[in-house]
């Protein structure tokens, strides 16, 4: 599943005239990008849910084939976790990759999408999350989101305290943990804490370079970045 229907405020005025996962990094839109990662971990089909600039977004992406595109068009927003809902009849009963559509990343000596999926133990899991270290991940300020105990197992950050890791936007959910979810829009966050109370959300680290781009400011950065990191980043043999 990949979450490519919100507005992208703080584009603006990039997101005037195109939605946030068009816009390119290095050359390249972020959406294409993650969808050739996906295609390389082996995904053969995607969900992916349209809004803002739904048209332009679902020309773009139609004639794909790997993977192969399923469209879930919200005529009203559905946050993140009303629009995987929605979704769950297309993505069938076995667990998923969850992506947000704007994810910047590098992998480290593993893809992650291979590191997650082999993570993955839907015995003592409902949710699995990349974590990035929040003192690497570049362009983000925040307090961080999760504290992490040696099993892998996540507790929230408490309120005016700081947590080691942020989420990386990439992560695997089971469908069961949307059992007796709500109608209508809702966030992820709430299946996540719902997983919490159950001790079956994890996290796993991140062992590449992550990047947050929020603002066409950061979009700037995080392109002087990867033209340093990578001198004119663009490597077809992953997508990224």
């Amino acid at each position: 599943m990949v979450l490519a229907a919100g507005l992208g405020q703080r584009m603006r005025p990039l997101t005037d005239e195109r939605p946030k996962p068009m816009i390119a990094v290095n050359g390249a839109p972020m959406i294409d990008q993650l969808l050739d990662r996906l295609a390389e971990a082996g995904v053969e089909e995607a969900v992916v849910n349209l809004h803002h600039h739904a048209g332009q977004l679902r020309r773009h992406l139609e004639g794909r084939t790997r993977p192969r595109i399923l469209f879930s068009e919200e005529e009203t927003l559905l946050d993140t976790g009303g629009g995987v809902a929605r979704a769950l009849p297309q993505l069938g009963e076995a667990p998923f990759f969850v992506a947000n559509g704007d994810v910047v990343w590098l992998d480290g000596p593993d893809p992650a999408l291979r590191r997650l999926a082999e993570a993955w133990d839907p015995e003592t899991m409902d949710a699995l999350l990349l974590l990035q270290p929040g003192s690497g991940a570049f362009g983000y300020e925040g307090p961080g989101d999760f504290r992490m105990d040696p099993a892998g197992r996540l507790t929230r950050r408490a309120e005016r305290k700081l947590a080691p890791f942020v989420y990386a936007g990439l992560h695997i959910l089971a469908p069961r943990l949307f059992e007796d979810a709500p109608e209508g829009a809702f966030s992820l966050n709430l299946l996540w804490d719902k997983a919490a109370a159950a001790g079956r959300l994890f996290g796993l680290r991140h062992e590449g370079a992550w990047y947050h781009v929020g603002t066409p400011q950061a979009l700037a950065a995080v392109e002087r970045e990867l033209a340093l990191e990578l001198g004119g980043w663009r490597d077809d043999t992953n997508g990224g």
